[in-house]
């Protein structure tokens, strides 16, 4: 059974990782997919992806466009509504991490995490939620982090960004329920992608594995999962939540 035939989602940061497996499952339960990526050497795994995508018999298209960019944002939307005629969910999924201590971190450091990871939320959401409240529905899903729960030694800028995430996701909950628009957060712990190899394959990778009370890494297809919950009417009387796929790290 599809669970979201003939729906439209947008996916931002899609070419790779997490967002690569929230725009195939999604596509794999019926939804066209209108997806971002933001560098020249993301281009070719771009358009594999969309290739993919239309091969599951989905309507499909690859943007090159930053959402951390207003403009680029407003422009983003503007044009899949008129490709593919309206939206019904939007995942805001692209993020970056720049580890370091807050002694050493600089303000470019700062500024360009907190513009990717919180900044592209409020630039995509407010344009999407323009035909959402016209058509009266709609699924926002805000990728957040078990960092911006617990916070993190060396991560002080993708905490405050990832925290900052569950205060917006909460608050157009309360903005948006009685156009009966949901928005929700996923915290993801620590999932087998690029930007946790070094966690996975370091010295103490058994050592940290040991917080973790499932004894893994989560998969990209995991967090998929939990996003597919979130955009089908599976959860349409959930709204303002945060769910943690951390296998357990958040006990």
């Amino acid at each position: 059974m599809k669970l979201l035939e003939n729906k439209v989602a947008i996916v931002t940061g899609a070419a790779r990782g997490i967002g690569e497996a929230i725009a195939l499952k999604l596509a794999e339960h019926g939804a066209s997919i209108a997806f971002t990526y933001v560098s020249d050497s993301s281009a070719e795994k771009a358009a594999a992806l969309e290739s993919k995508l239309q091969a599951l018999g989905v309507k499909a298209k690859a943007y090159k466009s930053n959402a951390a960019n207003f403009a680029d944002a407003e422009v983003f939307v503007t044009d899949v509504l008129n490709v593919f005629g309206q939206i019904n969910i939007c995942v805001n999924n692209a993020g970056i991490s720049k580890d370091n201590l807050l002694l050493r971190m600089t303000e470019q450091q700062w500024d360009e995490v907190i513009d990717i990871n919180l900044k592209s939320v409020f630039n995509i959401t407010k344009q999407v939620i323009k035909p959402m409240m016209k058509a009266k529905t709609g699924s926002i899903i805000n990728m957040s982090s078990i960092i911006g729960i617990r916070g993190n030694a060396g991560q002080s800028s993708y905490a405050a960004s990832k925290a900052g995430i569950i205060g917006f996701t909460k608050s157009i909950a309360a903005e948006l329920g009685s156009r009966n628009i949901r928005c929700n957060a996923i915290a993801p712990g620590f999932v087998e992608t690029d930007m946790t190899h070094y966690l996975q394959d370091g010295a103490g990778a058994a050592d940290f594995l040991k917080k973790i009370p499932l004894g893994r890494f989560g998969k990209a297809e995991e967090i998929a999962n939990t996003t597919l919950f979130l955009a089908s009417d599976l959860s349409s009387y959930i709204t303002g939540q945060v769910l943690s796929a951390c296998g357990g790290l958040n006990i």
